[in-house]
């Protein structure tokens, strides 16, 4: 997917894109293939593969919730700002928390905000067990969201804490979604969410599935979760 077709292709779903915004776009993969030379950042520095498969690709939660609203988004182990930086440049009011645990993806981030001239951004370097008990980020969001970073039995206890009570958990997934729902149901329901609904779709240009599940927050997680940083990988609720 080139860049025009990008823009095409988000457009088809409702989304326009200003020059600005493609361009902030452009500076992105820019600065992503650049520092990839320094810390590894992403497996995937062709432009084509980088707009599809992680611009296009952390922007398809949009098409499924709507974000056009007032939020605060917890972005949980977003890497090299995935899903969050290009829903925000694609929707600047948004306020973003992206959480991550390794310091020299937290660098790059900072700089990119400041390439890309976003405001409202805030990167923390750290565990989620660790922020999730901590009381200025327990349950102040809006929308928590999270790509490609634990299968749902363990993700649930790492986004749910962040989330408000009445709030939203979006996990973006692919082939695995339904079978991984199964084995994490138990998890869900004790952090206080419950499955709201189910989108599954494939990528354009090379049909890879993709699943947006949507857990609606529905009571306040039990105060003795997120366990300590390490245990909901090792032994997750089941």
């Amino acid at each position: 997917m080139n860049p025009e077709q990008f823009v095409n292709a988000l457009k088809a779903n409702g989304l326009e894109l200003n020059d600005i915004q493609i361009n902030q776009f452009d500076i992105y993969f820019q600065m992503l293939v650049e520092w990839n030379d320094k810390i590894n950042l992403t497996a995937l520095t062709n432009k084509e593969d980088v707009y599809l498969k992680h611009f296009y690709d952390s922007i398809t939660a949009t098409f499924y919730y709507d974000f056009t609203k007032e939020l605060h988004i917890c972005d949980v182990g977003a890497g090299a700002g995935f899903p969050s930086i290009p829903i925000k440049i694609c929707f600047p009011h948004l306020k973003v928390t992206i959480i991550d645990s390794l310091n020299k993806r937290i660098g790059f981030l900072n700089q990119l905000a400041t390439e890309l001239e976003i405001d409202q951004v805030h990167f923390h370097h750290g565990r989620a067990e660790d922020f999730g008990s901590n009381p200025r980020f327990r349950e102040k969001f809006d929308v928590v969201m999270a790509r490609a970073v634990a299968r749902m039995s363990v993700l649930s206890e790492l986004c749910l804490p962040f989330s408000k009570k009445d709030g939203v958990f979006i996990a973006m997934k692919g082939a695995q979604a339904n079978e991984e729902l199964v084995d994490s149901k138990k998890a869900i329901k004790v952090l206080g969410g419950e499955v709201n609904e189910i989108n599954t779709f494939t990528l354009p240009r090379e049909d890879s599935e993709r699943s947006i599940i949507t857990i609606n927050k529905k009571i306040q997680t039990p105060k003795k979760y997120p366990r300590k940083a390490g245990t909901p990988n090792r032994n997750p609720i089941k």
